[in-house]
């Protein structure tokens, strides 16, 4: 019996395991596929495996001949880097504050940002657009920072704060018995403790910037401000799809996040459950 229950055990890890990933084959499979159709089957694997789609996706060019992918890639990154740096300034001495002390408006202030999650961000398009528009940072990097940073902020401070919760203020308050100011504290002693808290506060912030779309392509009007969502947007078009290079570019776009995921991952199940079970 004993064997038996192990076999069953891992053969349903073997079938959810199989679930889970058939659609990333499939993608890969739709990449390596010449051509920009959709081959048939269940499984799209190609009989001659090509990297014309990859191709495709790194080498285009603009309407002068410049490169286009290192420019957008070097905007997703910049914007992506700037709200996570931003999120986390923000959100780590916020988080703290509304951890380890009382003042008026606090609840307040945690019934307004939770409040700010109720809405999607495709319903701030428009108000954000004017705010925009009237100081000059429609088409720009940092315009799009300042629209990624607003609505991450509250959930990046919310996380915190959680885990903020779950550190024991008898540190704080040993740090100030030593001669630490309260600043000193928060810096040397609780922000130390706190890192699988801020690993993942930081990948949920790169990666909301990182894969958004919508916004980026409300602000973003021209071609050299794209990033690289936008600019995949580029392969489906009015009456047809280019199914190849629209999966390539894909599986370009997600390797900096795998990359930054794996690079976390000892920080991920601690800073999770500590953040989610407080607040």
């Amino acid at each position: 019996m004993k064997y038996l229950r192990e076999g069953l055990v891992h053969a349903v890890l073997v079938l959810l395991t199989a679930v889970v990933l058939y659609p990333v084959i499939w993608v890969v499979g739709v990449a390596l596929s010449p051509g920009p159709g959709l081959p048939g089957g269940v499984l799209p694997w190609p009989s001659s495996p090509s990297l014309s789609n990859f191709a495709l996706v790194l080498g285009r060019t603009d309407s002068q001949g410049a490169w286009l992918f290192p420019r957008e890639l070097g905007n997703s990154l910049a914007i992506s880097i700037s709200t996570t740096l931003v999120g986390l300034a923000i959100s780590t001495t916020a988080g703290y504050a509304l951890s380890r002390f009382k003042f008026p408006g606090q609840k307040a202030a945690l019934g307004a940002m939770a409040v700010t999650q109720i809405f999607p961000s495709i319903a701030m398009s428009v108000p954000l657009y004017f705010i925009l528009d009237k100081l000059h940072l429609n088409d720009s990097r940092a315009g799009l920072v300042i629209v990624y940073s607003s609505t991450t902020v509250p959930f990046c401070i919310f996380q915190l704060r959680g885990y903020f919760d779950t550190i024991p203020k008898d540190l704080d308050e040993a740090a100030r018995v030593d001669g630490a100011t309260q600043w000193q504290a928060f810096w040397r002693v609780v922000l130390p403790i706190a890192r699988p808290g801020l690993a993942v506060t930081a990948l949920f912030a790169f990666m909301s910037a990182w894969n958004e779309f919508i916004l980026a392509a409300t602000f973003l009007s021209s071609e050299k401000s794209f990033t690289l969502p936008v600019a995949l947007q580029r392969f489906v078009g009015e009456f047809d799809t280019a199914w190849g290079a629209f999966a390539a570019g894909s599986i370009v776009v997600s390797i900096p996040v795998v990359a930054l995921f794996y690079a976390l991952q000892k920080h991920m199940v601690g800073g999770l459950s500590a953040g989610g079970v407080k607040g």
